[in-house]
């Protein structure tokens, strides 16, 4: 028995990495064969150059663990995390994620393995999910177009200032911040605002705006300290003096307060994180904005919109600026090109669950617990601050709340310390009259929740009580059994194409398999009821998750140091330019503004520089696709004196590893510049080369891409920032937890210390369990998978860009220019085929206009390669035909692509058949049928409507 294998061999059963790659020992060496190379490091030395290739690197990650190793260490660390009933607030509060939208929402793949939805045809699930939280969002702030969520809170606010100021006609550069707004939120407004000279006034309008001219105003409703007030007439004073009014809103207050937009508020902005969304010791949690009428079209991020199909059916999809940062770039109004969908359907859910009155029943109940809480603290002898409040009161104990706040904790309750004199309590859907005891108690107060309710009365000010209806729509009066919200989740999910249906090849977005032991801890207690503010000495279990993620984020990218707070790529972007334009000023260099970014990039690069405060200046690329080195050495002649950075993806955003990289690194250091490299691609790199190592200084990392956080249909991402030791001490602090990041940093750009905390255990397992060498094979796999398809692709589509020897990086770049040249078949035709072919689009027109981006990701087998290969070489017959006039030009498969099964069974008078249409492959199983036809997006952006229309339009 000499082949006995060992049994400590046996103990640990299949490695993790074997089941995350997808190409089985024999796949993967006929994937080889196919590109020309005998092994995987035979083809790290084909396709990555020499110059920054680390031949035999060794990254000091821990020993890979099994997937129930790794779960038992992050059970273990979530059970360290002590989680006090908490009562501190700030924009963060117990909610209960009902357990049917948990399972089938949250912890389901069909949800969270979705892409933005960019195929809106194969999105209709999703998109009306999303459509039902912007009608829940625009109802309850008063106002008629709400966008499909912001990242936060503090970011919304944030970027409320800088629509203000775009959407105004003031030429004001000051803007006013109600001293009553959340600290995060002031701090983070203030971190935007600096770069782009706008002067923040932050000021107490109890008694009114101040003297002066400013173009915006941001009011809190309620305010920080919980105080209500009337807020109609700073607002319509404001008005009268030609400035903007943008309110933070919350967004359970407004089922029994009055609107924001019903007293003149042009935006609203805030979080839906208590609408079941776990606080998750920072999030992720879904931001929102509304509008008023006529700033519809400055919103940022994503807005869904309501139009039509080929056959006049209702449909959905993104509206207005759904690539907006490619299409403007430095011109782009925002740096944010996505949202958080996930956590945007769980709350547009909970509305759904709820209902209106369930709603303002969970509302009422909150803001009695406060009413009850406050009566209490009263009839002790406790001041009560202020008389009207929603759920939140500020009592004052003279020099006594540190001691108040520590005998709390003893009782397991966390509150928040105001200053020396002032305690802040805060009651949410998880409080309880135990709780209410625990606070009294800590106090010093002895009453009791029964007998004070019957003589309490409400603390709502009368003249803001709503009257106004809201969430009217049937959708939200419909599914409030389980059982009717589990079919309605299940048909929705039905309609959308993710990655537990199909592999989704998008070039640029990395959609690899999210493991279900990556995520599996992300709603454990021990992590998602964590308070953002509370104590660091609650939070070990999970600052040891983070400060495990940063130290292996580092090793693998050769950086010095890591921040995780940016809550999304385009955040770290941000993050990452304002760090070396704070380096540039301690070196006394503010005059270094200019930031040079190929004319390749990804367009989020630019709009980034733009908020950070510099100027950009495009550098051309040659016929190859790389950075032309002759532009690029003029350019930095030209700017020598006030370059302050380059920003380059690598590999290349065309999908090759260019050999100049060095060289380019080279001559910005050599001119007093900086190297950004967007690490968008980093899937292609680990294990082979190292940011920090051939001459970057910072980058962000996208860990819903090479770490395997899902996308979520959208969002959640999270997009942390690498530096090298010069830089670190500019990255992003915060004024509520100074553990967060340094002293010397560029301020929050974040709501949450440490960004989305809840979701880094998914990157913290992946990385435990794949080990050094698992993550190099799998980038190695990623890149063998990507010259796979462009191998086989090559005679039907021709790739527009490879590197030396023929070969690309981890995607490649299918050319059908001239197939639409020769034909009229446009990238889109094709892209709208795939579906009926149950095949997800790559991108499309990224980086190149008419093209196809392919990334088919480590994670996809064989089979199912073969698959997306064989779905476009018909494909390519199929254009075929309509070239040689077999197919009319107006009339084929392609051009009335997608068909649904309703078109199937209709009259057909097309020159193909009904089985060619529905099943190009020649099997009916497994058929995935598109919901709806080929919408019409431009009418839907001439008609805009963005919240669920009236029931007479489904007929």
């Amino acid at each position: 028995m000499s082949d006995r294998i060992p049994l400590a061999a046996l103990e640990h059963g299949t490695p993790f990495a074997d089941r995350h790659i997808g190409p089985r020992p024999a796949e993967l060496a006929r994937i080889l064969d196919t590109v020309g190379a005998g092994s995987l490091d035979e083809l790290a030395e084909h396709a990555v150059p020499a110059a920054i290739r680390e031949d035999g690197l060794r990254l000091d990650l821990p020993a890979p663990a099994t997937e129930a190793e790794a779960l038992a260490e992050l059970r273990a660390l979530a059970e360290s995390n002590r989680t006090l009933h908490p009562m501190i607030g700030l924009g963060y509060y117990g909610t209960v994620t009902p357990p049917v939208i948990r399972r089938n929402v949250l912890e389901s793949p069909a949800w969270y393995t979705a892409y933005t939805p960019y195929q809106p045809e194969i999105s209709q699930g999703r998109l009306e999910a999303l459509l039902n939280f912007q009608t829940m969002v625009a109802e309850l702030v008063g106002l008629p177009t709400a966008n499909a969520s912001m990242l936060d809170e503090s970011t919304a606010a944030a970027e409320a200032m800088t629509l203000l100021r775009r959407g105004g006609r003031s030429k004001s550069n000051r803007f006013v911040v109600d001293a009553d707004t959340f600290p995060q939120t002031i701090a983070v407004v203030e971190t935007r605002a600096e770069p782009l000279g706008i002067e923040i006034v932050v000021a107490d309008l109890a008694e009114g705006l101040p003297d002066g001219d400013f173009f915006g105003v941001l009011l809190s409703y309620p305010g920080a300290s919980g105080a209500v007030v009337d807020h109609a007439a700073l607002i319509a004073d404001a008005h009268a003096r030609g400035a903007k009014v943008a309110v933070t809103a919350d967004l359970l207050a407004l089922t029994v307060l009055r609107a924001p937009g019903e007293i003149g508020a042009d935006v609203v902005v805030g979080t839906t994180q208590r609408f079941g969304v776990p606080m998750g010791f920072g999030g992720p949690h879904a931001g929102y904005m509304a509008v008023a009428a006529g700033l519809e079209r400055q919103l940022p991020g994503r807005l869904v919109g309501v139009s039509t199909d080929a056959d006049g059916n209702l449909a959905y999809r993104l509206a207005l600026q759904t690539r907006e940062q490619h299409i403007r770039r430095e011109k782009a109004t925002s740096n944010i090109c996505t949202a958080q969908v996930l956590l945007a359907v769980v709350a547009s859910m909970y509305a759904v669950y709820h209902g209106p009155d369930g709603l303002k029943a969970i509302a009422t109940r909150v803001h009695r617990m406060a009413a009850v809480l406050a009566a209490g603290l009263r009839a002790g002898g406790v001041e009560i601050v202020h008389d009207g409040f929603f759920d939140t009161v500020v009592a004052r104990v003279p020099g006594r709340a540190a001691d108040v706040v520590a005998r709390a904790r003893e009782l397991e309750v966390n509150l928040r310390q105001v200053d020396a004199d002032h305690v802040g309590i805060a009651t949410g859907e998880t409080t309880t009259r135990a709780h209410l005891a625990a606070v009294w108690k800590a106090f010093g107060v002895d009453a009791d929740a029964d007998a004070l309710d019957a003589g309490t009365g409400d603390a709502l000010p009368q003249g803001l009580l709503r009257t106004s209806a809201y969430l009217t729509h049937p959708v939200f009066s419909t599914h409030h059994s389980e059982t009717s919200l589990l079919r309605y989740l299940r048909a929705l999910s039905d309609k959308d194409v993710a990655l537990d249906r199909s592999m989704i090849p998008l070039g640029s977005c990395t959609m690899k398999l999210n493991a279900t032991a990556e995520m599996e801890p992300i709603t454990w207690p021990g992590f998602a009821e964590l308070h953002p503010f509370a104590p660091v000495e609650d939070a070990q279990g999970i600052l040891r998750v983070i400060a495990d993620l940063e130290a292996w984020l580092a090793a693998v990218t050769g950086y010095d140091a890591v921040s995780i707070q940016p809550n999304a790529g385009s955040q770290g972007e941000f993050a990452g330019l304002l760090a070396i334009r704070a380096y540039h000023r301690s070196q006394g260099h503010g005059e270094r503004d200019v930031c040079l970014i190929p004319s390749s990039a990804h367009g989020t690069n630019a709009a980034s520089a733009v908020m950070a405060g510099m100027r950009v200046v495009v550098v051309k690329c040659d016929d190859a696709g790389n950075i032309d080195m002759d532009h690029l050495r003029s350019t930095i002649d030209a700017h020598r004196d006030d370059l302050a950075a380059i920003m380059i993806t690598y590999p290349s955003t065309h999908g090759v590893y260019e050999d100049t990289v060095r060289e380019v690194c080279g001559l910005v250091h050599d001119a007093g510049g900086q190297v950004y490299v967007d690490g968008a691609n980093l899937n292609a790199l680990i294990g082979l080369a190292r940011y920090g190592k051939f001459g970057s200084d910072v980058s962000h990392l996208n860990l819903h891409k090479t770490f395997c956080i899902p996308h979520g249909g959208g969002g959640p991402g999270v997009g942390p920032i690498g530096v090298r030791a010069h830089l670190a001490p500019f990255l992003p602090n915060h004024p509520l937890q100074p553990a967060a990041g340094p002293e010397t940093g560029v301020g929050p750009i974040s709501a949450a210390p440490w960004g989305s905390a809840s979701i880094l255990p998914i990157s913290w397992a992946y990385v435990r369990m794949m080990g050094a060498e698992g993550l190099k094979r799998a980038t190695l796999t990623a890149v063998a998978a990507a010259n796979y398809v462009a191998r086989r692709l090559n005679d039907h589509y021709p790739v527009l860009y490879t590197g030396k020897g023929g070969y690309v990086a981890h995607e490649c770049i299918l050319d059908l220019r001239p197939l639409t040249k020769a034909t009229g078949i446009t990238v889109d035709d094709v892209a709208k085929r795939l579906a009926d072919y149950g095949i997800h689009a790559p991108t499309m027109s990224f980086p190149v206009a008419g093209t196809l981006m392919v990334e088919p990701t480590e994670s996809e087998d064989l089979a199912e390669l073969d698959r997306f290969c064989a779905a476009m070489i018909a494909i390519r017959s199929e254009v075929d035909k309509v070239a040689a006039g077999v197919w009319p030009a107006d009339d084929n498969p392609l051009v009335n692509a997608p068909h649904t099964a309703a078109s199937i069974a209709a009259k057909w008078d097309h020159p193909y058949s009904r089985e060619e249409a529905a099943f190009p492959t020649g099997s009916s199983s497994a058929k995935v049928w598109p919901p709806v036809r080929r919408i019409d997006g431009a009418k839907g952006d001439r008609n805009l409507v963005c919240s669920c229309p009236p029931l007479d339009a489904y007929a």
